[in-house]
């Protein structure tokens, strides 16, 4: 929380026009709450210092609830704390109310000695009183629109994004040269070992049926998920050999979470292809449940020939959890090792 921010950093608003009409208005009207007697007597001599000093003290009561309702809403800016907020801004209320009137009955006693100006207290309060809860209401009411709005408007984006990011990761996930690759392994196989080739192919209908039928899923079963990844694992070890390592471990027993769909093929897909893969250089994947998080790590061993990434599939990830939880999708990179952290997800309340 900024101590610092101004008020239109925290209402979302500038209210130089609401000041301009609304105190002007609010004094008259207050000014008729305060000396309705003299205006239906028609006492202009008395209503020419009346009128005036009620615009005082309209502007003073505006200003301090309006400053009141600034660091109160600074401090609890959520619609959840409004009760919080509506129970200081009226403790406060009473001492602004008690101070202003003290302070400016003096003043204007002193301006104006020949003045005597004692408004029924009772009706002082009570104008006073309506007088902040208005300025109050105003406020909150334009603060909550705004907030809404934005809210439907970030949502709407959201929403957007996520349908760009599905097509995306579709292209993403139906990934040609994995299937090139995966083809020319199975011809090697055929000949050599043609039981393996059957299960290679095998595997390979399975991680494109899985492919096809998640798609339109938001999210799916962490043990699903991990399903689809032996099979896919299957695969690159029949491509890389001992070359690559893939440790799946504290994941047991965990059918009440959930993982937006493919999350974790894409992530081994950038690891592959960002990493050296070599019987020098093994690339090890280790894939396990820390701290609520599902978090992949591998060492980092950057090849020093390939195409800058563009970051595509971890823009498609991090938009889809950001649809799903208000956690952020982290990325941790070191000399040794690149992880990335992913919030685990609730099934049940999904």
């Amino acid at each position: 929380m900024q101590k610092n921010q101004c008020f239109k950093d925290v209402i979302g608003f500038n209210d130089r026009w609401m000041l301009i009409v609304g105190i002007p208005v609010a004094g008259v009207i207050i000014s008729l709450l305060l000396f309705t007697e003299q205006y239906m007597q028609l006492d202009w001599r008395y209503l020419t210092f009346c009128v005036p000093i009620s615009f005082v003290y309209t502007a003073a009561f505006w200003f301090s609830m309006r400053k009141t309702y600034h660091l109160v809403k600074l401090r609890y800016p959520t619609f959840e704390d409004i009760w919080i907020r509506m129970a200081w801004i009226l403790s406060i209320f009473i001492g602004i109310f008690f101070l202003i009137n003290v302070s400016l009955d003096r003043f204007f006693k002193w301006l104006l000695p020949g003045h005597a100006i004692q408004p029924n207290p009772i009706v002082e309060f009570i104008g006073s009183l309506i007088l902040s809860a208005l300025v109050i209401a105003i406020y909150e009411a334009a603060s909550f629109y705004l907030q809404l709005a934005t809210a439907i408007r970030e949502k709407a984006d959201l929403e957007r994004h996520y349908v760009a990011s599905q097509l995306e990761g579709l292209r993403n996930q139906v990934n040609p040269h994995f299937l090139f690759n995966s083809l020319n392994t199975l011809i090697y196989l055929i000949p050599e070992t043609p039981d393996k080739a059957v299960r290679f192919v095998q595997q390979l209908s399975k991680v494109y049926r899985y492919v096809l039928e998640s798609r339109g899923d938001k999210v799916i079963p962490l043990d699903t998920e991990l399903e689809f990844l032996e099979s896919y694992i299957f695969l690159l070890k029949e491509r890389f050999g001992e070359n690559i390592t893939v440790e799946i471990n504290n994941l047991e027993n965990r059918g009440c979470h959930a993982i937006v769909p493919l999350t974790l093929q894409i992530l081994l897909e950038n690891a592959i292809k960002h990493n050296i893969i070599s019987a020098e250089k093994p690339l090890k994947i280790e894939i396990f449940a820390e701290n609520g998080h599902l978090i992949m790590r591998n060492n980092l061993q950057k090849k020093n020939q390939v195409m800058d990434s563009t970051g595509v599939g971890l823009d498609n990830i991090r938009a889809r959890y950001q649809m799903l939880t208000d956690q952020e999708v982290q990325i941790q990179v070191s000399p040794q090792y690149y992880t990335v952290l992913l919030p685990v997800i609730d099934l049940i309340n999904k």
